[in-house]
This record gives structure tokens, C-alpha cells and sequence, in this order.
């Protein structure tokens, strides 16, 4: 799982920042020969920086024919485009386009008032964070840390030091926190963690839901 921070220090580099406006901007796949020429780089270079941005999960990879093959026989070139919508970076970080998702998909329901639905279209949203194939994740707090809640665990609780839906929550706060609440919930039930409990305990500065731990 390739988190904004990995991102943000790829793009840092001049090279790979040119390369990767250049293949953002393309309306199809681009050949390491075309990103070189078109950034006045070797093609080896090219191919180098290329190849970082796609382990940082900022491009996706593949081996395509060309458009207009060369005469005679040749390897299939690899190319490049964009993974994804791109990327956008906010610090502390912000998860607007999760709870628009959640939102819209409440809104789709046929049967049920979308604020009826909502926490419940959150709460699943948590367990799919919290879960790959099924089986729970090794730790809850790289969950919440992904999802951007900066968590510090205590021997009671698991504080939560950012809210990603800071603007939101401030002007729609009943209806924002109860959602994060859910998502929450979600992340601690997919992780497995027995006896833990989201609850809403409202701090300035801070996100509204804690972690409760289970004593021993």
C-alpha cells in the first residue's frame, strides 16, 4: 500500500516530476523513448525515473505494440500512464473524496433516506480498509495512519489526532463525526480487534472518535 508520503518525496525530483507531467498529459500510453525525447533525457535515464514512479504508485506499467510498428522485428516496448486521477497532498491530510464517495453512494439508494444509510455505507467502507482477500490486517493503527487519523496509541485508548474531514466535520458536525464513528468501527472490526470501541469523544484540534482498548 503506497501512501502520499512516498508520492509526495518521488515528485520531489526534478526528472521524475518532468516525466511524470509529461505522461499525465498524454492521451494514451507513453514509450520510455518518447518520455526521454520529450524531457531531453537518455533513455536509459528516462527508463530509470519511470520505473521509480511506478513503485511509488504514481504510474502503472505494461509491455504494448506500438502504435506504428518499425519495420522488422523488435521487443514489445514498455509504457506508461497515469495511475489513476493523479494526486493531491494536504497536510495534515484530508479525506474529502472518501466521504463524498460515501455520500454518493447513500444518495443512490432507491429505498432508504440517504442519512438513514450513510453510516452504514461508512461502516463497510472501514472494514474494506481494514481487510485484504477477507483476512484482517497485521495492525490497526497502519489502518488508521493510512486513512490519516495520525493515531497514538495509549494504554487505554487509541487517540486520533486528525480529523481527514476537518472542514466538513466543523460545519456539519453531528452528521460528519457520526459518519467518522462508523468508518471507524468498521476499520476496528475488519482488523479483528477484539474488544476495541469507536466512541465519540469530541477534543479541539483533534478528531471526534476515540479507540477505546479493552483492559486486561
Amino acid at each position: 500500500m503506497t501512501d502520499g508520503w512516498t508520492q509526495l518525496k518521488a515528485l520531489t525530483d526534478t526528472s521524475r516530476r518532468a516525466l511524470y507531467d509529461y505522461v499525465r498529459r498524454q492521451p494514451h500510453p507513453v514509450s520510455r523513448d518518447d518520455a526521454a525525447e520529450a524531457t531531453g533525457m537518455t533513455r536509459g535515464l528516462a527508463a530509470f525515473h519511470l520505473d521509480k514512479l511506478v513503485d511509488a504508485g504514481l504510474l502503472t506499467a505494461r509491455y504494448e505494440a506500438p502504435r506504428q510498428r518499425p519495420r522488422g522485428r523488435g521487443r514489445t516496448p514498455k509504457v506508461y500512464q497515469l495511475n489513476g486521477d493523479g494526486v493531491a497532498f494536504t497536510l495534515p491530510a484530508r479525506r474529502y473524496e472518501l466521504i463524498a464517495d460515501i455520500f454518493a453512494e447513500a444518495m443512490s439508494s432507491p429505498t432508504q433516506p440517504p442519512n438513514a444509510i450513510a453510516a452504514e455505507v461508512a461502516y463497510r467502507r472501514g472494514v474494506e480498509f481494514a481487510t485484504v482477500t477477507g483476512a484482517p490486517t497485521a495492525d490497526l493503527t497502519d489502518v488508521l495512519e493510512h486513512l490519516g487519523f495520525e493515531p497514538q496509541p495509549g494504554t487505554e485508548a487509541i487517540l486520533l489526532h486528525n480529523c481527514p474531514f476537518h472542514a466538513l466535520a466543523a460545519r456539519y458536525t453531528s452528521l460528519v463525526c457520526g459518519l467518522n464513528q462508523a468508518l471507524v468501527s468498521g476499520v476496528v472490526h475488519g482488523c479483528g480487534s477484539a474488544g476495541a470501541e469507536a466512541r465519540l469523544v469530541p477534543r479541539p484540534g483533534a478528531c471526534c472518535v476515540e479507540i477505546r482498548l479493552p483492559s486486561d
